[in-house]
């Protein structure tokens, strides 16, 4: 009984990765590939299908795509041979008849009558696979490094922007004290303006008022100046 649960080595999801991307390429089944994973690593199916989607399939998407595109023509290639509709009568065999002669025989009339197979699209090694999942695990590294940055900076620009408002509205609170202030000072200006005027109208009744005496016999009498 499969029983294992350690964690999963690097190694362990490029074995998962090679091999779901070789059955997913000849047409097989993803479930047929963590069967084979599972035996190899000792895991259930069940524990290889939910790695493989949970953690390791977001990591190959063009791998799959590279993969389900050579099944296509694969498929295609297979379908065009289907469309020459060779059918190869299979003789009664004689009990006297040399059966590997036979075989000989009918495989070269076969080989006379079918035409060339295209040539399918070359295999994906192992190499390959290998250098494109460094590749990819770099530009992931990469990406994961411009996404942290890019949230470093917008959490610095929120910050910047709740600044911002803050200091329109002290900048605003300023400019309403201000226009008070100029008002006060303008009623002020108008208040001394009209005090000013006030006191020289009544130094100038002062100087323009007559002044009176009293005669000798009691009667007043205007004193020029």
């Amino acid at each position: 009984m499969k029983v294992r649960q350690d964690a999963w080595s690097h190694e362990d999801d490029l074995l998962l990765a090679e091999t779901v991307l070789r059955y997913i390429r000849e047409g097989g089944t993803q479930l047929a590939a963590f069967d084979e994973v599972g035996d190899k690593l000792n895991r259930t199916s069940a524990a290889c299908g939910f790695r493989w989607n949970a953690e390791v399939r977001n990591n190959y998407e063009q791998a799959i795509a590279i993969a389900k595109k050579q099944r296509k023509e694969r498929k295609r290639a297979l379908e065009r041979m289907n469309k020459d509709n060779v059918i190869v009568s299979t003789p009664k065999i004689d009990e006297n008849v040399n059966v590997p002669e036979m075989q000989a025989s009918i495989i070269e009339e076969v080989s006379t009558e079918l035409h060339p197979i295209p040539s399918l699209p070359k295999s994906i090694t192992l190499e390959d696979c290998i250098s494109f999942l460094t590749s990819l695990r770099k530009n992931d590294l990469l990406s994961n490094q411009l996404e942290a940055e890019n949230n470093r900076l917008q959490r610095e620009n929120e910050s910047l922007r709740h600044k911002t408002k803050e200091l329109e509205k002290k900048l605003e609170k300023l400019a309403d004290q201000q226009t008070i202030i100029q008002e006060d000072y303008q009623a002020l200006v108008q208040i001394m303006d009209r005090a000013r005027r006030l006191v020289m109208f009544e130094d100038t009744e002062e100087r323009n008022a007559p002044a009176f005496r009293m005669d000798k016999n009691g009667n007043l009498e205007q004193v020029a100046k």
